[in-house]
Order: C-alpha cells, then sequence, then structure tokens
C-alpha cells in the first residue's frame, strides 16, 4: 500500500479538500462598469483624434484615428483577464484577497491586525450599484481593497471583519 494514501492516515480526500479556502469572485457589475469606461473614452479618444486629423492633415490621416479602436479591442480582453483574477476567502483567522494575471498576488491580512475597515463608492460605482471595501492596518505592505462589490455585500464584509477583528484583537 502507499504511504501517505488518505486510506493509511484516515483522511478523506473531502477532509483535505476542507482545508482549501472557499474562494468569492467579484461580481460581473464590476466588468461591465469598466468595459463601459473604456469604450466611452476610447471612443471619444477615436472621435477627436479623427476630426483633428482630418481638419489638420486631411481625410486620409484621419484613418489613423483608428488605433484607439485596436488598442479598445485589447483592453476589452485585458479587463476581462483581471477582473477574472480577483477573488477572496474569508478564513478562520484572516481574509485572504488574490489578483493578477501576469503577476499573481495575495495579500494576507489577519484579523487581529485590521485597524480600519471602510466601505467606498465614487459616483461611477454608485451609477452602477457598486462598492469598495478598503482594509487598513498598521504596516501599510498589507492595506488591501476588495473592489466592484454589491453594497450590501461590502457592508456585511466590513461588519465581519470589523467584528473579527474587535475579537481578534481583544487578546493582544
Amino acid at each position: 500500500m502507499e504511504t501517505g494514501s488518505p486510506k493509511d492516515t484516515g483522511i478523506t480526500r473531502d477532509a483535505r479538500a476542507g482545508d482549501e479556502p472557499v474562494w468569492t469572485a467579484l461580481p460581473p457589475g464590476l466588468l461591465r462598469m469598466r468595459r463601459l469606461l473604456l469604450v466611452v473614452w476610447l471612443g471619444l479618444l477615436t472621435a477627436g483624434l479623427g476630426v483633428l486629423l482630418g481638419w489638420l492633415a486631411g481625410p486620409a490621416w484621419a484613418a489613423f484615428a483608428l488605433l484607439p479602436l485596436a488598442l479598445m479591442a485589447w483592453g476589452w480582453v485585458m479587463l476581462g483577464r483581471n477582473w477574472r483574477s480577483w477573488r477572496y476567502a474569508e478564513r478562520a483567522d484572516d481574509l485572504l484577497i488574490s489578483r493578477g494575471v501576469l503577476w499573481r498576488e495575495e495579500t494576507v491580512v489577519p484579523y487581529g491586525r485590521m485597524q480600519l475597515v471602510e466601505v467606498t463608492s465614487g459616483p461611477v460605482e454608485r451609477h452602477f450599484g457598486l462598492a469598495s471595501v478598503q482594509l487598513h492596518t498598521a504596516a501599510a505592505a498589507t492595506d488591501a481593497t476588495i473592489p466592484g462589490l454589491d453594497p450590501a455585500e461590502a457592508e456585511r464584509l466590513r461588519d465581519r471583519l470589523t467584528e473579527l477583528g474587535e475579537a481578534r484583537s481583544a487578546g493582544l
């Protein structure tokens, strides 16, 4: 029999899987907002550049104004990849935040080290029904943000993290 198999240790595969954090992905509203902003800004840039080049250099040069549209197509794909890379997990002692496509970054914020948890929502985020949770700790390296959450989820997360932070810091 193989050493370390589930039969030898008495641990089933399901019990081992329970040690893994349960990741929560960001809602699709954040992706919609970012893609709409990309289309609006690059669309305005394309139109403005086309008019300017057509007026100053002639209609043939105005075709160069279509270059931002190629950038828009590339940005559309990159925004989707970036959005899919964001996730967070609440564990017993800390919060994990993972993000990044090329350079993967995972931030671990211990509940007992949290000094401030706030929910923010700018005008564009409010229009799309989104909010962000910002976590502040004594060490700036572990400050973290979870963008694009539903406001009710952001408030629930803020309240839970605050409650866990107070419980963990009471023993310090």
